[in-house]
């Protein structure tokens, strides 16, 4: 299966029909189960936005980032020590801890502090570049090429995030060193996703999760004494805030991410990223009673559209 699979990635023509179509209706099973993975993932990420506004109150971005990875090491060390599974070979750890350190530690502090300093609107936009990056870069470092329909779909998805977010932005909040901050999460973002796809060819998609938190909460580990002082104060509400952050957003989240990584190509995959501002708008209306702008509206039927476009691969 996996020689078949890697002459037909480089072009050599299988000779046999009927085993041609089974690669294919593997292929095809495998990129469903994996799309619907990945939007199961993306409904927990969008109903996390609620929980980390109510977290983020009275916990600070560090504190929230190293407090949810706790949570979420917990979580995944009893699944793996359950599963007990070899470690990775060196080389796979590296790459590991470096998506660990990455999207777990550096995209997730720099993504909580900017949001303090700009809006949602501006965040949700600037943010959304991530995917578009990671595109780009899975089709130089992946080989995966740049496909007509994935990129089309992109440019969709990405105009129906910019309407969302004007729709909510507010003026005079756009500080400088947020905008910087935001820049850098999906810079952050994007290399992990390159850094993590390789991997997943050779790690189960639990080891790549366990072992990446477990990186990520190495480098949170400063915020250690504010997180003891603010959870002194924080209330019952934040506290279960942050955990569910940690059980489902982190470890369930990142582990069906994972899951899917390693059945799909990262460009396909990430065009289900932009189904977050839609599902976001869905349950502010329905849980919190936010009516939601006509514009933004009209953007979460682009991001719909964009992300058709992008799975006509």
């Amino acid at each position: 299966m996996q020689q078949v699979e890697q002459s037909r990635e480089g072009g050599i023509f299988n000779p046999d029909p009927i085993a041609g179509t089974e690669v294919r209706l593997q292929d095809a099973f495998e990129s469903v189960e994996g799309a619907s993975d990945e939007a199961q993932r993306r409904r927990v990420d969008a109903g996390a936005a609620v929980a980390i506004r109510d977290a983020g109150q009275t916990l600070s971005p560090g504190s929230l980032a190293l407090g949810r990875l706790l949570v979420s090491l917990v979580v995944l060390g009893v699944a793996a020590s359950i599963w007990r599974e070899p470690l990775p070979e060196r080389r796979d750890l590296l790459g590991i801890a470096a998506f660990g350190v990455l999207w777990l530690g550096v995209y997730s502090f720099t993504l909580n502090e900017a949001e303090r300093r700009v809006d949602a609107g501006t965040a949700a936009m600037l943010i959304n570049i991530g995917p578009i990056l990671f595109a780009i870069l899975a089709g130089i470092f992946l080989k995966e090429g740049f496909p007509r329909w994935l990129f089309a779909g992109y440019a969709v998805a990405f105009s129906g995030c910019v309407l969302i977010g004007l729709a909510s932005s507010q003026s005079g909040s756009r500080a400088g060193l947020g905008i910087a901050l935001l820049i850098v999460a999906a810079f952050a973002y994007a290399t992990a996703v390159v850094i993590q796809k390789p991997v997943l060819a050779r790690v189960s998609p639990l080891q790549v999760t366990w072992l990446g938190c477990v990186a990520g909460t190495v480098v949170c580990l400063p915020f250690a004494p504010t997180l003891g002082g603010e959870l002194d104060d924080a209330g019952a509400t934040a506290i279960g805030c942050m955990v569910y952050l940690g059980v489902a957003p982190t470890a369930l989240g990142f582990a069906t991410w994972s899951y899917a990584l390693r059945r799909t190509s990262a460009g396909r995959l990430g065009s289900l990223t932009y189904l977050i501002p839609v599902v976001a708008i869905l349950l502010g209306w329905a849980l919190l009673g936010e009516t939601p702008p006509w514009l933004a509206v009209v953007g979460d039927a682009l991001c719909l559209a964009g992300v058709y476009l992008a799975r006509r691969l």
